[in-house]
């Protein structure tokens, strides 16, 4: 049979449920009568506490608890956050100052969880919290994204959280001492806040010695880990359960602050505990994303080839260190650096400073598109001050399909690669040759038409390993229990679809079950886009074992030797024999016999590498020089993902990633003023992207199959986002080029392009 051949775009199931008010989400599946969280922040960026008096809030009618860090340490909870650390360039760890669940003396950004409130109901909950007394003597609040200033933490000298590098420093410098050219740029990466439609929330409950915790999340065996060391538990005694999940885009991927105090409330009272942020609460302190500043130089000799390249990097962690605040702009960034390009020489350094402002960590692509962004905006500099066509360029610099498996500067391997192809596909199906003809008919309007490319590759992340289990039930229902966690990306529809493929046991008699600690012991969660390359792969190493426990029965069954039985993906048979059994009805002849131990099977499967997602975005951007108001008109993407098991899914995660993407570019941006106060902390004041702005985008697929998974197969989730950012800014940078702009950053707001243009122009007079 051809085992991957049946590609096909279908509809997902799960959406009837969504679009007719059927999902289950955490607020619907708090338990009825669940007592109300509500948490105390602090209100100022920087100060020490110089008093919190929650006893008349203790006193409040319908008030069953007010917790503060002294009641969780005092009742043995491990109150420190979990912050990966990197490694510096001289060898030493990175900084780990203590991010206390509740504050400690001392308060750091606005929104910093000082107390919490439990009562019936969420008004009495405010009431309360209300009546605390919280003074605070303020402290100089520290903004700027560079070492120095107040110190935030006593045990951090100059605010630097690491200094770290890879690649060759020296090698590099000498590079760029001999090159013929070379080009340097400083590039603006703005902070944004991820605002999934669905805030954070979560409930427990304590049942029977067990602690029940239930989230929106991403994966549920991290918190399960995370809870049961925290709060002194055994593993055992916690089962964690993630709903239906409205939009994580990695921001809901780790535990916070809230998830401990509420599952301590639930402990010590017996009772269900629920908690949800309003929306501003969910601005001031949900993970933000993003914010960095790069300098990026390129070296080339006489011929246009890259001869070195080298990155100096500033990023804000915020506060503290989120859970992956500082692996995502040093690791992961370096992931990609080179890009498509076949550079050898590099070097990148980083330093990680903290702010008095929210954590930031993962955000759709974590470090990938921050990279991607960076070496795409420089390419394109590059281009236009050697004088030479930006797709040229980068044909001219591409990695050959000949050198793959091809090892990169950063000790990444690519498996495979046509750049060029997909190229010359995205230049078609983008009508780059009508592009001036467009570009003229705007002029004569007076508006100002720009195009701009990116190429970006990504590189799929997280654990390479995961399991899958098939259970069949009576009347010809299965299902499949996956380790990894939807957050609205279709993976009822395409797992479902998959193991129907490959098992001929029809679609709509397969039921996907995630997010239960309980009912899957092991699993990875999604992110890094890791989802269904590792679970198709877990997948198919199942469906080999449900083929290899139903061999011998059925040749028994048939009479014949077990060699002798083959399955052809939709049916067994042997020659001699007239049985021809699916799957479906060798699970029932077995169930008749009583062979309960058919009736699951289970499989992990490890995958031998990363895949490497890649692609070419296309944009054209209107300017109207009058008012500054840009709009992106056209927007192509042809994108190689591999083999796709569903082409409509596939397309549905890039318009999301490239509608996140156009977010950022023309309007997404956290603005603090002096005092460390968040300006934009809701609809008001931060702009989404909405149906008008966002164009029709054009999704072709160019597969090259990946050789790492037995599926060919590329993850696709956030690819859209990666390509997104530089994209749009080359389109803008374009259509104000030749107007004598040489430089403006994301995001590209009326009053930001009005104002470059200004600027040029009076100083032209």
């Amino acid at each position: 049979m051809e085992k991957f051949g049946k590609s096909q775009p279908v509809k997902r199931v799960e959406d009837t449920r969504f679009l007719t008010g059927q999902g289950r989400y955490i607020e619907d599946a708090a338990p009825t009568g669940s007592l109300r969280a509500w948490v105390l922040r602090s209100p100022v960026a920087h100060g020490m506490i110089a008093a919190l008096n929650v006893e008349d809030a203790r006193e409040c009618d319908g008030v069953h608890l007010v917790i503060t860090l002294a009641d969780l340490e005092a009742a043995g909870i491990d109150v420190s956050m979990d912050g990966a650390t990197v490694k510096n360039r001289d060898g030493s760890d990175g900084a780990s100052p203590e991010r206390p669940m509740l504050a400690r003396g001392r308060v750091r950004y606005v929104g910093e969880p000082v107390a919490v409130v439990i009562a019936d109901t969420l008004e009495q909950a405010r009431d309360a919290g209300e009546l605390i007394e919280l003074d605070i003597d303020d402290l100089p609040v520290k903004m700027d994204v560079k070492p120095g200033g107040e110190a935030l933490h006593d045990d951090v000298p100059d605010n630097k959280a690491f200094d770290w590098g890879t690649g060759d420093e020296v090698a590099t410098e000498e590079a760029f001492r001999s090159a013929a050219h070379t080009v340097a740029l400083q590039v603006e990466d703005n902070r944004i806040i991820v605002n999934s439609m669905e805030p954070r929330g979560c409930f427990a409950e304590w049942e029977d010695g067990r602690l029940h915790f239930c989230f929106g999340g991403q994966g549920v065996w991290g918190l399960k880990s995370q809870m049961s060391a925290k709060l002194g538990l055994d593993e055992a005694d916690v089962k964690v359960t993630i709903p239906d999940v409205g939009g994580g885009f990695g921001m809901k991927a780790f535990a916070y602050p809230e998830y401990f105090a509420v599952a301590h409330a639930a402990r010590t009272l017996g009772r269900p505990v629920f908690w949800i942020a309003d929306r501003t609460e969910a601005m001031l302190s949900d993970n933000g994303g993003r914010d960095l500043t790069s300098l990026a130089e390129l070296a080339f000799d006489d011929d246009l080839k890259i001869t070195a390249y080298r990155v100096t990097t500033r990023c804000n962690l915020g506060a503290y260190n989120a859970h992956f605040g500082q692996p995502i702009q040093t690791q992961l960034f370096s992931r990609v650096l080179a890009g498509v390009y076949d550079i050898q020489t590099a070097w990148l350094q980083v330093e990680g400073i903290y702010t008095n402002t929210t954590q930031v960590d993962a955000y759709r692509g974590a470090g990938r598109p921050e990279a991607i962004y960076v070496l795409e905006r420089v390419m394109d500099r590059a281009a236009r001050e050697l004088g030479v066509d930006p797709w040229e360029l980068r044909r001219r610099n591409f990695i050959k399909p000949a050198a793959f498996p091809y090892g990169t500067v950063t000790g990444e391997t690519y498996d495979v690669g046509d750049f060029s192809k997909v190229l010359a596909r995205a230049a078609q199906e983008a009508d780059i040759a009508g592009f001036a003809a467009r570009r003229a008919a705007d002029g004569k309007r007076g508006k100002y038409r720009g195009v701009g490319l990116c190429y970006y590759i990504e590189s799929i992340l997280g654990d390479p390993s995961e399991g899958a289990e098939v259970e069949f039930l009576e009347e010809g229902r299965v299902n499949i229990y996956v380790g990894t966690q939807s957050n609205g990306q279709g993976h009822e529809t395409v797992y479902a679809q998959f193991l129907a493929d490959q098992s001929g046991i029809p679609a709509e008699n397969i039921q996907v079950i995630q997010g239960d600690s309980d009912r899957i012991a092991q699993g990875g969660g999604t992110g890094g886009s890791r989802s269904v390359t590792t679970q198709a792969n877990a997948t198919l190493a199942a469906v080999d074992a449900m083929i290899a426990a139903f061999t011998p029965f059925l040749a028994e069954e048939m009479g014949v030797a077990e060699d002798a039985v083959e399955f052809d993906g939709e049916t067994f048979r042997a020659p001699g024999s007239n049985l021809t059994p699916t799957m479906l009805e060798a699970a029932e002849m077995a169930r008749a016999q009583g062979r309960l131990d058919l009736q699951r099977h289970a499989a992990r499967a490890r995958l031998p590498g990363r895949s490497f997602p890649n692609g070419a975005h296309v944009a054209e951007v209107v300017i109207d020089p009058e008012t500054g108001h840009s709009a992106v008109e056209r927007y192509t993407v042809v994108d190689d993902f591999g083999n796709l098991i569903n082409p409509m899914l596939a397309e549905g995660q890039v318009h999301g990633g490239v509608a996140q993407g156009l977010g950022q570019a023309m309007l997404e941006r956290v603005v603090y003023d002096e005092d460390g106060q968040l300006l934009t902390a809701s609809f008001m004041d931060y702009a989404l992207p909405r149906a008008d702005g966002v164009p029709m985008i054009g999704f072709t697929s160019e597969p090259v199959p990946s050789t790492q998974n037995p599926m060919g197969m590329k993850g696709c989730g956030e690819a859209g986002t990666v390509g997104a950012l530089a994209a749009v800014a080359n389109a803008v940078q374009d259509a104000v080029w030749d107007r004598g702009v040489r430089q403006v950053d994301m995001p590209f707001t009326p009053l930001k392009i009005w104002e470059v243009l200004r600027d040029v122009s009076d100083a032209a007079e």
